[in-house]
């Protein structure tokens, strides 16, 4: 049985990740911000506090990084018109968390027989984009990639495989109802992703369908 580490199970693709890893039979832990319902209390806004938040944790196999915000209220990141507070809240919470939480387990993930990161990122971190809509987010993201994308390199040697997962538009409250994707499916996709990750995909993006995708 693996033990799975899912971040944000509180609603959307969290909680469905929750649901679906417990229906195939994997211990799952996961965490809130509020630990209400039996999951960890975790607070991502400063992670220079993560490791202690997490110091008390069981051990782990594999860490989902879902947790994440939108950040401001669109018309408040924009290129032209930012809400500074709000951005470093965003980069804090998307960026820089997902690194603290897996440095904080990484002691507990050394010690599996199969350890593995796997982190929520959007599609809206393609380069790609000339949009300046929800710049924060986008930026929050594209960081994100890159920060893992290091990960991935710095574990390799240790035959820790880190990859990033592209859910697409998903119908959650961050997504909307109008969006193309289920969370059912996108989360059972997630871990289809996990069940078959092998070292030699660390490092690359994918489509929570499971095809490699741009960065």
């Amino acid at each position: 049985m693996t033990t799975y580490l899912i971040t944000g199970v509180n609603r959307g693709i969290g909680a469905a990740l929750f649901a679906e890893a417990t229906a195939r039979g994997h211990s799952v832990i996961g965490t809130t911000r509020d630990g209400q319902d039996g999951t960890v209390p975790l607070i991502l806004d400063d992670p220079a506090s993560i490791a202690a938040q997490l110091a008390d944790i069981p051990p782990v196999d594999v860490l989902i990084n879902n947790a994440g915000v939108i950040g401001p209220e669109a018309e408040n990141q924009t290129p032209l018109n930012m809400d500074w507070d709000g951005f470093a809240h965003t980069l804090s919470v998307n960026t820089m968390a997902p690194l603290a939480v897996a440095q904080a387990v990484l002691q507990h993930m050394r010690k599996s027989r199969a350890p593995k990161i796997l982190t929520v990122s959007s599609q809206m971190a393609w380069m790609g984009y000339r949009k300046p809509t929800q710049i924060a987010y986008r930026a929050s993201k594209s960081a994100l990639n890159k920060v893992m994308q290091g990960l991935a390199t710095s574990l390799e040697p240790d035959g820790i495989p880190v990859v990033l997962v592209d859910p697409g538009w998903v119908r959650t409250d961050m997504g909307g109802m109008d969006a193309e994707e289920d969370p059912k499916e996108v989360a059972a996709g997630i871990l289809d992703i996990s069940a078959g990750l092998t070292l030699a995909k660390t490092g690359k993006f994918f489509r929570f369908s499971g095809e490699e995708r741009e960065f």
